[in-house]
């Protein structure tokens, strides 16, 4: 294993994550392959099993930066397509892709975000993603309800955005998804269930909850 720079300065936890990226095969194919992320590979990895984009699909990524989702999402869907993608960071343009810089529990965000979607008021997405994290408090019971409330906060705003038939993938994490979440989502779409693409590492308590054929 290369031998990690300052490594004494280093705390633990950052000695570890910084030894699992230089290790982790997914971080060399994104730099090879010219991904902002890693994550990339995992929203890819998603699509290619359940077929979550269609050419010329219209696509909401929030919690976008630094953008793999979004570079992904705007080759999949093609130059016909539309990806808006929405963070309180800053993320470098990529082509075919709209960003909006704003914190997506901004009270402004959904009719911001609608406004771009729109141009007129019956745009509507096929698609809306989440890939949004609360920072870490180290506490995992209070790192669950911090992720949760955004999975909920997502899932109430594509709701309100998906054309019928549309798909909504989020972030949740390992410990069980909201049992109020889960019931609105199955009584809203046809398909629900929780995947882990190979990409995302198997130590991490990361899930995604794929719900498909929304009914409008």
């Amino acid at each position: 294993m290369a031998r990690l720079k300052d490594e004494k300065r280093r705390t633990p936890s950052s000695r570890a994550w910084l030894e699992r990226q230089i290790s982790d095969p997914y971080v060399a194919r994104a730099k090879s392959e010219g991904f902002r992320s890693r994550a990339a590979f995992k929203l890819a990895e998603i699509d290619d099993r359940y077929k979550v984009f269609k050419p010329d699909a219209r696509v909401i990524d929030l919690g976008a930066a630094p953008g793999g989702w979004s570079e992904i999402s705007a080759r999949r869907v093609g130059a016909k397509g539309r990806v808006i993608a929405l963070d309180l960071l800053d993320m470098k343009p990529i082509a075919g892709v709209e960003f909006l810089r704003l914190d997506f529990l901004d009270p402004t965000a959904p009719e911001r975000l609608k406004a771009m979607l729109a141009g007129s008021t019956t745009a509507r997405a096929d698609v809306v993603m989440s890939d949004m994290a609360a920072n870490a408090t180290g506490h995992r019971q209070t790192d669950h309800l911090r992720i949760v409330a955004l999975a909920e906060a997502a899932a109430a705003f594509a709701r309100e955005v998906l054309a019928p038939g549309g798909t909504f993938l989020c972030k949740v994490l390992q410990g069980g998804t909201e049992t109020a979440l889960l019931a609105e989502l199955k009584r809203d779409f046809a398909s629900v269930k929780h995947v882990k693409p190979p990409a995302s590492r198997s130590d991490s308590a990361e899930l995604y909850l794929l719900a498909k054929g929304f009914r409008g």
